[in-house]
């Protein structure tokens, strides 16, 4: 199943709005959490003050606060898999959630008036970055905890079987994720019932900064599905053409009653693990994947003419998701005692 010319461009889109979307960040994200302080030896000898992080100070002097966690590199994954799901469909996201919340169809200004914590954020300003949430348009949040999101995605595949429809859901996770229990419990139940779920496992061979090398056995993820009787597929999350064809594949056949598959995509991300255009701590490697990156690879195959035109929508979108989202107000505190989705 190979996209026409407009899908194509469809998917650039996509890919272009996450990536402008995370460069933009860096102008109103001034993050010094793991700023080293000088702590006194009387308090380095007091426990209770090494467990309150004396030694640390999270602390934002810009608009966004708190963490952010960038998808630079890897958006072929969310946009191949999304570009097959309605409004209907769901999916629940990781800490690295910018891209799926973009690809489900989420508002760019609702998302970056969020990060700023203002009221007209799609979580009104109380979530944050991993916490982007819009059940309208099929996308169940973010989640800061790892491998948390994964069992979430077969209540509402579990509820489209029940209900006889033909709804699929999707949750994005990382290779640290995958070595979650709780990822085998939900494929043992998915699998058990037929749930129409893609466990869709984003391997950028890293957990933050831990290497996949040491923390798994195999370099191969997907299969581990093989144990459930589900298919694991591997494919090239650097190619957006790929991942739309094995996602596909295993939406229709979720559709059609075959159960879940367990997608593996090999991608990596172009920044560090948390921080608006921070380093990636294997700059040598992270140089030779940026020769692949998946928005030139999808560039290669279409017109220039249709590119720029495609490039100059997304740059208007984003100048109109700035205006909106500086203009958004803070929330009442008051709102909180009375808020409601």
């Amino acid at each position: 199943m190979r996209p026409d010319k407009r899908e194509m461009l469809s998917l650039l889109q996509t890919m272009l709005r996450i990536r402008e979307f995370e460069h933009r960040l860096g102008k109103y994200y001034d993050y010094r959490g793991y700023f080293e302080k000088t702590i006194s030896r009387q308090e380095s000898e007091r426990t209770e003050a090494l467990l309150a992080s004396t030694l640390y100070d999270f602390a934002s002097s810009g608009m966004i606060g708190g963490a952010v966690h960038l998808y630079v590199g890897m958006e072929a994954v969310a946009t191949g898999v999304c570009a097959h799901l309605r409004d209907d469909d769901y999916v629940t996201g990781s800490h690295r959630g910018h891209g799926h919340f973009l690809a489900k169809g989420g508002s760019v200004s609702a998302a970056l008036a969020e990060l700023m914590g203002r009221s007209g954020g799609c979580s009104h300003g109380y979530g944050g970055s991993m916490h982007l949430f819009d059940p309208r348009k099929g996308f169940l949040g973010g989640n800061g905890i790892i491998g948390a999101q994964i069992p979430l995605a077969l209540g509402p595949a579990f509820a489209a079987k029940y209900h006889g429809a033909d709804g699929v859901a999707a949750t994005f996770f990382g290779d640290g994720g995958a070595n979650q229990g709780t990822l085998y419990e939900s494929m043992n139940l998915a699998a058990l019932w037929k749930l129409p779920v893609l466990f869709v496992c984003e391997n950028n061979l890293y957990a933050a900064t831990t290497p996949q090398r040491i923390s798994s056995p195999l370099p191969d993820l997907a299969p581990r599905a093989a144990g459930f009787g589900m298919p694991g597929v591997i494919v090239d999350g650097q190619d957006v053409l790929a991942v739309y064809e094995v996602a596909g594949e295993a939406v229709a056949r979720a559709r059609a009653g075959g159960g879940p598959t367990f997608i593996e995509a090999k991608t990596y991300r172009f920044h560090g693990h948390c921080g608006a255009e921070s380093d990636h701590a294997f700059a040598d490697e992270c140089a030779v994947w940026m020769e692949r990156d998946p928005i030139e690879l999808l560039k290669a195959r279409l017109d220039e003419a249709e590119v720029a035109r495609v490039a100059a929508e997304v740059e208007k979108e984003l100048g109109e998701a700035e205006r909106f989202a500086l203009s958004s107000p803070l929330p009442e505190a008051v709102e909180v005692e009375r808020f409601v989705f």
